[in-house]
């Protein structure tokens, strides 16, 4: 796997060796497309300090050019102590690849798998600073695998196939 574009450019990945007409993911910018923090009662807590944290992921993309797309890497967390919510976090952070002669089965996975595992630390380091600022004790959240989400996900979706046969 070559880590350089056609042009010569740093940064792009020919799937497959260097042949130019090989599939290519290359990533051209990281940017924080949105961000929102709610803490309805700021940092104050009735109680010891135990929160209930939730985490949900979701990835979205957007066609921008030719071969150029929008990968969005949307994470949202909550946390709530008994039925009180003390915050809700949710950071849009995208990225700009250029996707080119790869198989739809390819780009399925570049998006569900490549593109997430790029972005991911960018929007953990954003969603620990958010919640720093708010006053919150310091938050991690956790590695995720988005290789095992994603084939979570097509076996998900070849169950309902076979159970409807």
């Amino acid at each position: 796997m070559a880590i350089q574009s056609s042009d010569g450019a740093p940064g792009a990945t020919r799937i497959g060796g260097e042949d130019p007409n090989g599939p290519q993911l290359s990533l051209q910018a990281v940017y924080l497309k949105d961000c929102s923090y709610e803490a309805p009662n700021g940092p104050r807590v009735e109680g010891q300090w135990n929160p209930q944290f939730s985490l949900d992921l979701h990835t979205a993309v957007n066609p921008l050019g030719n071969d150029l797309r929008e990968i969005v890497l949307t994470v949202t967390v909550s946390a709530k102590q008994n039925e009180a919510t003390l915050f809700l976090v949710e950071v849009k952070q995208a990225g700009a690849f250029v996707m080119r002669n790869m198989s739809d089965d390819d780009a399925r996975r570049a998006v569900g798998t490549v593109c997430p595992n790029v972005l991911f630390p960018y929007a953990r380091a954003a969603v620990s600073q958010l919640i720093a600022q708010g006053g919150f004790p310091q938050f991690l959240l956790p590695p995720v695998n988005f290789d095992a989400l994603y084939t979570r996900s097509l076996m998900e979706q070849q169950q309902p196939a076979a159970t409807k046969n």
